[in-house]
Formats: C-alpha cells, sequence, structure tokens
C-alpha cells in the first residue's frame, strides 16, 4: 500500500511538471531577442528585434521574387520595405538560410548547401555578438568591457538613407534593380565635392553625373531650398565639407530618405493615423539631366518646368517627362526613365526616317562631312548601322551609328531658325504612313539606284585593273581562300597558345544578333566593332573587316602576329578570329568601358575621370609602351597610338588596342624608314609625318599629347579651346613659357588634383614631344620621371608641329597617307 502511495505521488509530479515545462518552453519561443551570440544563430522564419521594438531583422523576399535575404525593416508596419538588405547580390533560393558565426568569427549566411556569404568580419576579436539598434543599424561588436562596434549596416548602406547615418561619396546609397529585386541597381547617390568643387548631393546613373543639388552652406536646408516653402520642413541637414546626416521634424517621426529604382531621391514620412508612408519631397526632374529618359527616350521640355515647380509639394508620382518618339515603345510601362525600345526591327534595305523637329541632337556625332541634305540623307540609309542624321548650313552632314541618348523635344520653345539642324531619325518603313513611304521612295530611286549603279562600275573597273596589273605574275596569294590559307598557317607556326580560337562566321553571326546596330560599339580604320556574347556567356568585341576599308590582309596578319604573342595587363586581349570567304574577323576581350575618348572629350562624361583615375591611366599606357618597346617577346613600335585606342575595363584601367598599324624593329637598329605613313594626324611625331622615319620615340611623341590631353581634357587637333594657339601642343608650350601652366589643367580637376603631380605630369608630357626625337626621354624614362618625385627633370624644348592647325580625326580618314605619292609598301611586320 505504501509501495502505492510513493508511485502516485511520483505520478502526479510528473503530471504537474508538464504544464510547467510546456509554459516556459512557450514562453521562450515568444520571447524576442535584438542579438546572437557566437554559439547562436536564426534561421529562415526567425527575427531579431531591437530593444524597443522599432527594427526588426530576419529573412525576407522582396515583391513577387521568391528569393530570399537577410533584411532590416520597420517593425509594426503593414507591408513595410526593406530598409537595408545584407546579401543584395547573393540571394538564397529557398528556406534554407542560416545566419551565423563561422569558425573564424565571421558572421556569414549559409544556405542549405553549405555555401556561404560573409555578411561581417569579426576575425580577431574574442568575444563578440551581432545586434539590431532601435536606430535601425546592425552591428558586430566585442563585448569584452565596454561593447566595441567593429562592424556596422550604417557603413554599408542599400538604397535608403536612416537618420543619424553619415552619407559621404565613398558610404553612398545604390538602388535596387527592380522593385522585386534588391540587387545594385544603375543608380548611386552620395555627399561630397561636385562639379564646382563644393559640397552637394550627388546622383549617378552607370558612373555619369545624373543630378546634383544645391551647395552646402552651412545652413541646415541650403542643400533643397525647396523644403523651406513647405509648411513643416521634414528633415534638418547637418554637414560639413564631406559627410552629411540628418534629423526628421518632428525629431521623433518615422523618417526615411530613399534612392528608388528610377534614380528618383525621395523623403517619406510614416502617418500613423493613415497607416501610410506619405512623400514629402521629390527630386526634381529635368531634361538637363544627363541620360534621362534612356536609349530613345526623349525628355519633354515644355513639361521640365511645371515638374520642378510641383514636386517639392506633390506626394504622388511626377509628371513623366520621358516620351517615346513614332515607331518606339516604353522599354519598361512602369518605369519611364529606362528609355523605349523599337516595336518593328530595322530592315536596312528600305527603312524610313521621321523628321524629329525641335528636337537637340544627340551626343558624339560619328562623322560630319560637307554635303547637300539629300546625298546626307542617302549616306545614311545606305549604311545599315545608321540610326540618325542631320544636316545644316554650318556642320553639313552628321550621322549617328548605335543608340541615341540625351534627346529633348522644345515643343514651341524653341523656333527654330534656317540653317539649324534638325533629326532625322531612322525607323521601319512599315512605321510610316504610306504617303510618307512613297516621298522617300522617289528619292531612294532618284539617287540610290544611281549610286548603287556607280558603285558597280567601280567594282567591275577595279577588278578589270586588277587582273590586268597581275597578267602573267602568276600571284595567286590575293585569293581570299588562299589568304585564309595564309593565317591559318601563321597561328600555327606563332604558338599563340590554347586560348586563341576559331569561330565559324555563323557563330559569329549568332553572337552579334546579325551584326545588328544595336550591338555595333564603333568604328575604325579596319572596319566596325561589334559586342557579341558567345555560346559559353563570354563577353567579346568583334572587330570586321569593311568592304571599303584601306586596311586588309596585311594589317589582319599584323595583327595576329603581333598581339596574339603579346601578353600584359594594360593591352587588350586577342581571343581569337574568323576566316570564312572574304570576311575577316578579330574577337577582342570586350571592354565593358569603351575607349578613353569616350570620356575624355565629353562633357558630362569627363566628370568621372577624377585626378586619380587619370593619373592609373596615364602610368598604365606608359606601362604597356614599355612592355612593347622594351620587354615583350616581340619589340614594337605601335604607331597609333591615340585616346580611341586606349579601351577601358570595369575599373576604367586602360589597354592599348589596335595594333594593325604596328611594327616590329630591331632594338639594335634604332630608326627605320617607311613610304608609307599610317597613323592619325595630331598624333605623328614629327620625323614621322614629315620623312617617314620612325621608332620607339615616334610612340613616345604620341604619348606626350595624350597625357596632355588627359590632363587638359582637350583635343590637340580640335579647332577651339586652345586661346591664340592652333593646336594644343601651341597652346600648352605657351602657358609653360608664361608660368601659367595651372590654365591648362582641366575645370574638373581644379582644386581637386595635388598641383605638384599635374605640373610633373605636364613637365613629361613637354618633353616627350619635343621636335626633336633624339631629346625625347625613352618611356622607361617616362614612368620613372612621373613616378619618383625627386626625379629632376631637364628643361623642355619647343614641341613639334607647334604652329600647325591640324585636322582631327573627322576630318581626314583613318588609315594611311603615301608620303609624295609614293608607291605603298607592304606592312609586314618585320
Amino acid at each position: 500500500m505504501l509501495v502505492e502511495i510513493s508511485y502516485l505521488k511520483k505520478c502526479t509530479a510528473v503530471v504537474l511538471l508538464i504544464p510547467s515545462l510546456l509554459a516556459i518552453r512557450c514562453f521562450s519561443a515568444t520571447t524576442t531577442r535584438d542579438s546572437i551570440a557566437l554559439n547562436e544563430s536564426i534561421s529562415d522564419g526567425q527575427n531579431l528585434v531591437s530593444s524597443k521594438k522599432k527594427f526588426v531583422l530576419g529573412f525576407f523576399s522582396p515583391g513577387a521574387s521568391s528569393h530570399r535575404y537577410i533584411g532590416i525593416w520597420y517593425n509594426n508596419i503593414p507591408n513595410g520595405t526593406a530598409v537595408w538588405v545584407a546579401n543584395r547580390n547573393d540571394p538564397v533560393h529557398d528556406k534554407s538560410g542560416v545566419l551565423k558565426f563561422d569558425d573564424v568569427g565571421n558572421l556569414i549566411l549559409q544556405n542549405g548547401t553549405g555555401s556561404s556569404f560573409i555578411v561581417a568580419s569579426g576575425v580577431g576579436v574574442r568575444d563578440r555578438e551581432a545586434a539590431i539598434l532601435d536606430t535601425g543599424n546592425f552591428v558586430l561588436r566585442s563585448m569584452t568591457g565596454r561593447p566595441n562596434i567593429i562592424w556596422e549596416s550604417f557603413a554599408s548602406p542599400t538604397d535608403t538613407w536612416l537618420p543619424t547615418m553619415n552619407i559621404t561619396v565613398r558610404n553612398s546609397l545604390t538602388s535596387w534593380k527592380s522593385y522585386d529585386d534588391p540587387a545594385m541597381g544603375d543608380y548611386t547617390f552620395g555627399f561630397g565635392r561636385g562639379i564646382a568643387n563644393t559640397s552637394q548631393f550627388i546622383i549617378n546613373w552607370n558612373g555619369h553625373s545624373f543630378w546634383t543639388s544645391a551647395s552646402w552652406t552651412g545652413d541646415m536646408n541650403s542643400l533643397i531650398p525647396d523644403l523651406t516653402s513647405m509648411s513643416t520642413i521634414p528633415v534638418s541637414f547637418q554637414c560639413d565639407n564631406s559627410t552629411c546626416i540628418y534629423r526628421p521634424n518632428p525629431n521623433e517621426q518615422m523618417t526615411k530618405i530613399v534612392l528608388d529604382q528610377s534614380g528618383s531621391l525621395n523623403i517619406t514620412q510614416f502617418d500613423s493615423d493613415a497607416k501610410l508612408w506619405t512623400l514629402r519631397w521629390r527630386q526634381p526632374v529635368s531634361c538637363d539631366v544627363s541620360n534621362l529618359c534612356g536609349f530613345y527616350g526623349v525628355c519633354n521640355s515644355t513639361l521640365s518646368v511645371s515638374v520642378k515647380a510641383s514636386a517639392s509639394a506633390s506626394a504622388s508620382e511626377p509628371v513623366s517627362l520621358c516620351q517615346c518618339p513614332k515607331g518606339f515603345a516604353p522599354q519598361e510601362k512602369s518605369n519611364p526613365w529606362k528609355g523605349c525600345t523599337r516595336q518593328t526591327p530595322l530592315q536596312c534595305t528600305g527603312d524610313r526616317f521621321i523628321d524629329m523637329l525641335n528636337t537637340t541632337l544627340p551626343h558624339d556625332r560619328w562623322k560630319q562631312s560637307f554635303m547637300e541634305e539629300d546625298q546626307c540623307e542617302v549616306a545614311c540609309i545606305e549604311d545599315c548601322s545608321c540610326t540618325a542624321y542631320a544636316h545644316s548650313i554650318s556642320d553639313g552632314c552628321s550621322l549617328w551609328h548605335g543608340n541615341l541618348t540625351n534627346l529633348q523635344w522644345y515643343g514651341n520653345l524653341k523656333n527654330l531658325q534656317d540653317g539649324v539642324e534638325s533629326l532625322h531619325l531612322r525607323v521601319a518603313a512599315s512605321e510610316l504612313e504610306s504617303s510618307h513611304s512613297s516621298g522617300h521612295k522617289m528619292l531612294w530611286i532618284a539617287y540610290v539606284l544611281p549610286s548603287v549603279a556607280f558603285l558597280v562600275f567601280c567594282l567591275v573597273s577595279f577588278i578589270w585593273f586588277r587582273r590586268w596589273k597581275n597578267k602573267g605574275k602568276g600571284k595567286q596569294h590575293d585569293h581570299p581562300l588562299v589568304m585564309a590559307s595564309d593565317v591559318m598557317k601563321l597561328w600555327e607556326s606563332e604558338d599563340t597558345g590554347s586560348h586563341f580560337m576559331t569561330l565559324s562566321f555563323s557563330q559569329i553571326e549568332n553572337a552579334t544578333d546579325n551584326f545588328s546596330a544595336e550591338n555595333k560599339l564603333g568604328e575604325g580604320g579596319f572596319g566596325p566593332v561589334y559586342k557579341g556574347n558567345l555560346q559559353n556567356g563570354q563577353d567579346v568585341a568583334i572587330k570586321r573587316l569593311a568592304a571599303n576599308s584601306g586596311q586588309g590582309l596585311p594589317e589582319f596578319k599584323n595583327e595576329i602576329l603581333l598581339i596574339a604573342k603579346l601578353q600584359h595587363t594594360n593591352l587588350v586581349g586577342l581571343l581569337g578570329c574568323c576566316i570564312d570567304g572574304e570576311e575577316m574577323l578579330l574577337i577582342y576581350e570586350y571592354m565593358s568601358n569603351k575607349s578613353l575618348d569616350f570620356f575624355l572629350f565629353e562633357q558630362s562624361r569627363r566628370t568621372i575621370l577624377v585626378w586619380e583615375m587619370r593619373l592609373n591611366i596615364i602610368e598604365g599606357i606608359a606601362q604597356g609602351l614599355i612592355y612593347l618597346h622594351k620587354h615583350s617577346r616581340l619589340r614594337v613600335i605601335h604607331r597609333d597610338l591615340k585616346p580611341s585606342n586606349i579601351l577601358l575595363d570595369n575599373d576604367m584601367n586602360p589597354k592599348i588596342s589596335d595594333f594593325g598599324m604596328a611594327r616590329i624593329f630591331d632594338p639594335k637598329g634604332g630608326l627605320a624608314n617607311t613610304k608609307r605613313v599610317v597613323g592619325t594626324y595630331g598624333y605623328m611625331a614629327p620625323e614621322y609625318a614629315m620623312a617617314g622615319i620612325f621608332s620607339v620615340k615616334s610612340d613616345v611623341y604620341s604619348y606626350g599629347v595624350l597625357l596632355l590631353e588627359i590632363i587638359s581634357g582637350l583635343r590637340n587637333a580640335a579647332a577651339r579651346g586652345h586661346g591664340n594657339s592652333l593646336n594644343l601642343l601651341g597652346h600648352a608650350w605657351e602657358l609653360w613659357k608664361e608660368g601659367k601652366w595651372r590654365e591648362l589643367i582641366d575645370k574638373y580637376l581644379h582644386g581637386a588634383c595635388p598641383e605638384n603631380m599635374v605640373l610633373r605630369c605636364i613637365h613629361v608630357g613637354l618633353l616627350c614631344v619635343q621636335e626633336n626625337a633624339a631629346d625625347r626621354p625613352s618611356m622607361a624614362e617616362v614612368i620613372s620621371m612621373i613616378t619618383n618625385e625627386n626625379a629632376t627633370l631637364p628643361a623642355p624644348k619647343q614641341p613639334g608641329f607647334l604652329s600647325m592647325l591640324l585636322p582631327s580625326e573627322a576630318d581626314v580618314p583613318e588609315g594611311s597617307f603615301s608620303l609624295n605619292d609614293l608607291s605603298i609598301t607592304a606592312l609586314d611586320g618585320r
């Protein structure tokens, strides 16, 4: 009996204990925490909540996306949007994600496969924890003694600026890619030195200046004067020369500043009664913003003024300034800033033009020549890659290739006068009315057919002449099949390596979308260059020999012989080639930032070429030339060094390209002579341009011109911008002699570059362009002079071509020029 009583007591105790254990477990499950320690973690479905329950950190999926991200959002706000994302470019594809510390102390996000993403580095810190604060800041801190923050999310913001967060040019916001994708978008926002060398807010689009605020004067509203017109100013800024924070008004009002995916800056505050975020201010937009409307988008300047006036007070989306021309549709209906796409692809044969009256002309005219307007239209229609043309009495004919940007329509605000250019945009014939099409049909019959007949006559005459010239000489090596065989033997004999690929013409057609106009990157003496995407996903640049090119098999073989053997970080890489009948193509590594002249000689793009970037380009080109002249397997003189032949990679590192004109030289031989002068006026050394004598000092002269252009932002051969001189070299020499060398510095570098270093570069540039080749330094001496501040530099002597008005690249066909009408020699490496 006693045993039974004892057993019942034990059972009763266990039964009573079970609810207690369950209660403890339930309580611990609902208890919130704001941090995780070294041996703790949170899985998808678990959150950290700040101590005053203002912010939450956990896993989420944005919009309609199924991807999972670690982010921070406001607590207890319906449909809250993340204000920070840890793995914005590295989503977890399911709900297997875990946030934890690894074995060495890093805070990582690990997925179900074991792959991990480092959120914060904590190596070397013994006692640590990660915590979400009531400011919205997620921190990694040491718990030894007084807590010490060793990493914080405020130092790596995404698209949202929270109160007390410092914003700078380096600590900047980057927009989301789209509403459903928090990956890094096209726009960045920061605070720092702007174009006028004053502190201001700056928004960049793909590295180019998009919008700048007013300047910081010390007044809390000087950056955004529009705020002063509001009954309640939502924020007050506190800044110095390089960093800025803000405080909301009222102080406890939930406030955030967001750079949205369209590049617009928004100040919003939470309305606790309506449970909604209210837009208090939106960055005013105007057509003065570079590339505001994307490819083919037309900015309506008649709306710009009204939008500026209302944007600060409106809580709704501003009226879109961007519209699409006839034959085009918005690329994204929800985002008018993304540009327009053609509704019907161009057909080449039979395309027509629409007249874009009262529209400003795009930048980067591809070609200018003096011809009648009807001839200008024919020149564009005969070139399948030409997308627009314009004609005026003063400038003659201008042609554009590829996608057009910076189009503005002025409506009736601009009265066009006689002789002012109007843009004519190429579209498929089906996009125009039949009456318009019939008019162009008559033009086609009147001008194109005679032109075709003339070309056929010239072709027949040329073939007859070549056959007569080679009659009886047994010269069969010009046949395309023999040419292909020669080049294939060259590849095998030169041991170009396994990295060198040979592609079929059909593979290249697929890679370039059949050489579409949208894929065209530019055109040089060899022919057009297209962007291509190979089957393995690799982006490449493909150079195609043009039928009317002044170059051919010699240059083609020369490029393969040289560049396939040359390996240097500052030389563009040749990946392969293709020969198919008369088609000859070269395949290069793709340079995403195009060429140096694309940035250097265009005002809005030149602003991103800060001093450190220019100096890196100056030194990189010099290192590439040193390799060519001294350290490569083949000693090479480039002979056509100019900004358009300096390509820029993702990090704006320079790579020398286009070796079709290059020559192999004997290091012991010194000077060489040619009857065929190749290159570009303005960059050719005097002894080479006048007498055909070239050496490594010819490249040194070209480098000196290039160096002075990089410092000044001016073309050597431009008609304006050189004071009383006819070219940049004369202008630089006059300023140097008068001690006014500071006037040569690009205005965008004033106050933002070390003058002693700029002075040294100008000095070196003048030494490189001295008239006598023997006086010029070698490239090894050049790099020593630039990098060694203690090096003593000799006084420069007078440059060559001091008082000559030089033709620009647009005025002179690129290629070769014969001296005194002498016969042209073969351009083979020797």
